[in-house]
C-alpha cells in the first residue's frame, strides 16, 4: 500500500483513519480507504496556488470535517472526493461503481454548487438557489462545503489580492451567516475572523495586538470571578466547567464601527461560560440564581434561549453581570449537550443518533426556512435579497389567538405577522389587536405578544407597507399584489382610452400621449392609463389638448423636405472641400468627406473604437454610438438624415466618457477608486455619488483615448473590494 502512494501520503490516510475511529460511532473503514485512493489518483500531479500538491486540500477538508463537524463515514468519503468530478476524468457513475450511490450523490451536490460564488449578480442568486435545493436533499452537502471553505480561508495567503478580497467578502456575507443559521457557532466565529483578516488587514492586526496585550489582565480579572463561582457552585453540589472567554475580533470590530467607539470604549470584552454536567434544565436556572447573588445582574440583558430556543436550535441562558471594578461581564449557562449543539449545530445530531434522514424532525427545523425561501422568491433578485435577509437576525416569538407560536425577526410588525399566517390575510389586513388592544399596523411586536389580525375583503396592500415590514415574505407578497393591481389598472385604462379615440381621425401614439400629459406630472403611457382608470385624469381633456396643439403647429415637414435639407447641407460641404478651404484634422470620417461640422452626442458619449453613426441636424452632424437609445429606433435608422461615420485611425485625442459604478458604501472606497484611475494615467472631470442603505451609486466623467482603454479601466475598477457593477453611462 505504501508503495502505491508513498509514505507521506500513507501517513495522511493513517491520520484520517485514527480520527475516524476516535470521533465516529460506526463507519466503514474500507469505504474511506477506497475514497482516499480514488482522491489520490484523481489529483495526482496537480498543484495548488501555494505550490503544494492539490491532493492535500481534500485530505485537509476531510480532516476538518472529522475534527470540527464529525458526521459519518460517508461524509468523510465525500469530503475526500468533493473536487473529483469537477477537476478530473472521474464521473458520477465511476463514484457509484466504486463507493455507492450515497457518496456519489453528495459529491454531485458539491460539484453543482462549487462554482456559484463567481459574482454578486443574478448568476450568484441562481447558484445559491441551487445550493439550497441540494442542501434540502442532503444536509451533508452544505456541511462539507463549510469545511471546504474553511480550509480555503486558512490558506488564502497564496492567492492574488483581488481573489483574496472576493473570497473573504463571500465568506463574511454568506458563509458566516449561513453557519450561524445552522448553529455552527465555532465555525461562524472563525469564518468572520478570517474574513476580517483579508478585508481589513490593518484593523485585524490592530485588534489582534490589543487583545494579545490585554490578555494577561483579562485572564487575571476573570480568574478572580471564576474561582469563587466554582467554589460556591461545588458547595451547592453542582459539577460544572467554568471558562473565561473574550469577544472575538469581528464582534469587537463591528461594535467599534457601528457605535463609532474606540477599542478602549468597549467595556464588555469579558465573558464567562458555565457548562453544567447534567441534563436537568432546572439546574441552569438554579446556577443563575446562585451566581447573581454574588454579582448583580443587568436585567435588560437576560435572555432565556432554553425555554424558547433560537431558530437554529441554540439553547442557553444569557445575561450580564457586574464584576469587580464595575466591569460588565457576559454570562452564559448551558448543559453539556446544549454546548455541543451551540458549537456543532445541526452536526451535533450525528452524535446522538445512528442515522439521520432528511425527514428527521430536528434536521427539518433547520431547513424549513430554506424551503420557504425557495418557494416564495419570484425572481433571482428577490431570492438573493431574502437569502441575505433571512440569514442573520434577532428573533421574537409571537402567538396567534389560538396559542400557536410564530418565530419572527425583531422589529416585525402586525403586517409581517399577517403574511406569515397566509397571503390573503396579509393582503386584507386593515388592523390588529395585540394583547387585546388595537395597535397601528406599523407597531413593532415583542416576544410573548398575542396578535389578532383584522381583515376586510375591500382592503388592498399599500406601497407604504413596504417601508414598515421587515420580512422578505411580506415584501414579496406586497410587491406582487401592488404590481398585479397596477397591471389591471393599466389594462382597464388602455381599454377606456381606445374607446375614447376610436372616432378620431388620427390615433395618438404612446409618444404623443407622453407629450400631452407631461403637464399632469405623468411620465409614461402606463402612468397615464393607470391614472385614467382611477379617474385621476380626464381623457377628454387630453384629446382636446392634442387637437389644439395640432392646429397651432406649423405644417409638418414631408419626407422630400427632409431629404432636400440633407442634400443641401452635403452639397455645401462638398463645395467647401472643392474650394480648398482650410480644414482641421478630423477625428472621424463622415460620408467620405472633410470639413463637415460635427459634435459628439452627450447622451452616449462615443469614444474611438465604439460603433458610431451620424445624424444630420441644422448645426451639423451629431455622432452617436449605434446602441444609443436615441438612435436605435428602426424608423430613425432608415431616415435620410443618417450618415455613415468611421473613426480616423490616426486620432490621438482624449475623449470624455461616463461610467456608472455601484458598490458597498464603506470608508475609503472612493480613495481606492480614484487611485486605480490615477494609476491608469486618466484624468477625472467630475464625480457624483449617492449613498443609501449601505450601497452607493456613483457616476464619473473621465478622459480616455479609446474604447479599449476604457474597457480595461472598467475591468480594473470591478476588481476593487466592494464594487458590484461598473458600466458605461447612458443618459
Amino acid at each position: 500500500m505504501i508503495a502505491q502512494i508513498g509514505k507521506e501520503h500513507y501517513n495522511k490516510l493513517h491520520e484520517i483513519l485514527v480520527l475516524s475511529r476516535k470521533n465516529l460511532k460506526n463507519f466503514d473503514e474500507s469505504l474511506i480507504q477506497r475514497a482516499f485512493f480514488m482522491c489520490y489518483r484523481a489529483h495526482e500531479g496537480e498543484k495548488r496556488a501555494s505550490g503544494e500538491p492539490f491532493f492535500f486540500h481534500p485530505v485537509e477538508v476531510a480532516t476538518i470535517l472529522l475534527t470540527e463537524l464529525p458526521l459519518d463515514g460517508v461524509s468523510v468519503a465525500a469530503a475526500l472526493l468533493h473536487d473529483v468530478i469537477e477537476d478530473s476524468g472521474y464521473t458520477y457513475e465511476d463514484i457509484v461503481a466504486e463507493l455507492g450511490v450515497e457518496v456519489a450523490e453528495i459529491v454531485e451536490g458539491l460539484t453543482k454548487i462549487s462554482g456559484i460564488m463567481i459574482n454578486r449578480e443574478t448568476t450568484q442568486a441562481e447558484g445559491f438557489r441551487k445550493m439550497l435545493l441540494s442542501m434540502v436533499k442532503d444536509i451533508r452537502v452544505i456541511l462539507i462545503k463549510f469545511c471546504d471553505r474553511l480550509h480555503n480561508m486558512r490558506t488564502l495567503e497564496s492567492l492574488p489580492e483581488h481573489r483574496r478580497l472576493k473570497i473573504a467578502l463571500e465568506t463574511r456575507d454568506i458563509y458566516a451567516p449561513l453557519a450561524h443559521r445552522f448553529g455552527l457557532g465555532k465555525m461562524k466565529v472563525e469564518f468572520e475572523n478570517l474574513a476580517l483578516k483579508f478585508i481589513d488587514p490593518e484593523m485585524f492586526a490592530f485588534l489582534e495586538q490589543k487583545i494579545r496585550m490585554s490578555r494577561g489582565d483579562r485572564v487575571n480579572y476573570l480568574a478572580k470571578m471564576i474561582t469563587p463561582i466554582k467554589a460556591d457552585l461545588a458547595q451547592q453540589g453542582f459539577k460544572v466547567e467554568v471558562n473565561g472567554r473574550a469577544k472575538h475580533l469581528f464582534s469587537i470590530y463591528n461594535k467599534m464601527r457601528n457605535k463609532n467607539k474606540t477599542f478602549e470604549d468597549i467595556h464588555d470584552l469579558y465573558g464567562i461560560r458555565v457548562i453544567v454536567d447534567t441534563e436537568r434544565i432546572a439546574d441552569c436556572f438554579s446556577i443563575y440564581g446562585f451566581i447573581t447573588q454574588q454579582y448583580p445582574p443587568v436585567p435588560q440583558y437576560f435572555k432565556d434561549y432554553i425555554s424558547v430556543p433560537k431558530h437554529n436550535g441554540y439553547q442557553s441562558l444569557h445575561s450580564a453581570i457586574i464584576g469587580p471594578k464595575g466591569h460588565m461581564v457576559e454570562l452564559q449557562i448551558r448543559t453539556q449537550r446544549m454546548h455541543e449543539f451551540a458549537e456543532l449545530g445541526v452536526a451535533a445530531h450525528w452524535r446522538y443518533k445512528e442515522k439521520i434522514s432528511r425527514d428527521d424532525v430536528n434536521i427539518d427545523s433547520f431547513l424549513r426556512w430554506a424551503r420557504e425561501l425557495i418557494k416564495d422568491a419570484d425572481s433571482a433578485a428577490s431570492f438573493m435579497e431574502g437569502f441575505k435577509l433571512n440569514l442573520y437576525h434577532d428573533e421574537i416569538y409571537v402567538f396567534t389567538p389560538k396559542g400557536d407560536m410564530k418565530t419572527m425577526p425583531a422589529a416585525a410588525t402586525p403586517i409581517d405577522f399577517a403574511y406569515a399566517i397566509h397571503t390573503e390575510i396579509g393582503n386584507g389586513c386593515i388592523g390588529a389587536k395585540v394583547n387585546g388592544k388595537i395597535v397601528r399596523l406599523n407597531a413593532q411586536l415583542k416576544s410573548g405578544d398575542r396578535v389578532e389580525i383584522i381583515t376586510s375583503k375591500n382592503q388592498k396592500p399599500k406601497s407604504d407597507w413596504l417601508k414598515v415590514v421587515v420580512t422578505q415574505r411580506a415584501k414579496l407578497k406586497i410587491r406582487s399584489a401592488i404590481n398585479e393591481d397596477r397591471r389591471l389598472q393599466i389594462e382597464k385604462g388602455r381599454g377606456m382610452w381606445e374607446k375614447m379615440v376610436s372616432g378620431t381621425k388620427k390615433l395618438l401614439s404612446d409618444n404623443d400621449i407622453i407629450q400631452y400629459v407631461k403637464g399632469y406630472g405623468l411620465k409614461t403611457p402606463a402612468d397615464f392609463f393607470s391614472a385614467l382608470a382611477s379617474q385621476q385624469i380626464n381623457g377628454e381633456e387630453v384629446i382636446e389638448r392634442a387637437n389644439s396643439s395640432r392646429k397651432e403647429e406649423p405644417a409638418a415637414k414631408t419626407f422630400n423636405d427632409e431629404a432636400r435639407e440633407v442634400e443641401d447641407y452635403l452639397q455645401k460641404a462638398r463645395h467647401e472641400q472643392e474650394e480648398g478651404l482650410p480644414s482641421k484634422k478630423d477625428e472621424v470620417v463622415i460620408a467620405g468627406m472633410n470639413n463637415i461640422a460635427y459634435a459628439y452626442a452627450n447622451c452616449c458619449q462615443p469614444v474611438p473604437g465604439d460603433d458610431v453613426i451620424g445624424f444630420v441636424t441644422a448645426d451639423g452632424v451629431k455622432i452617436h454610438r449605434k446602441n444609443c437609445v436615441n438612435v436605435s429606433n428602426d424608423n430613425l435608422l432608415k431616415s435620410e438624415r443618417i450618415v455613415l461615420v468611421s473613426w480616423n485611425r490616426k486620432v490621438e485625442t482624449d475623449f470624455l466618457a461616463g461610467i456608472k459604478i455601484v458598490g458597498e458604501d464603506r470608508l475609503g472606497i472612493m480613495n481606492q477608486l480614484t487611485t486605480v484611475i490615477s494609476k491608469f494615467d486618466t484624468n477625472i472631470r467630475t464625480i457624483s455619488l449617492n449613498a443609501h442603505d449601505g450601497m452607493f451609486v456613483g457616476t464619473m466623467m473621465i478622459y480616455v483615448r479609446n474604447a479599449e482603454k476604457l474597457n480595461t479601466l472598467m475591468e480594473k475598477l470591478k476588481k476593487v473590494q466592494g464594487i458590484f457593477t461598473v458600466e458605461r453611462l447612458i443618459s
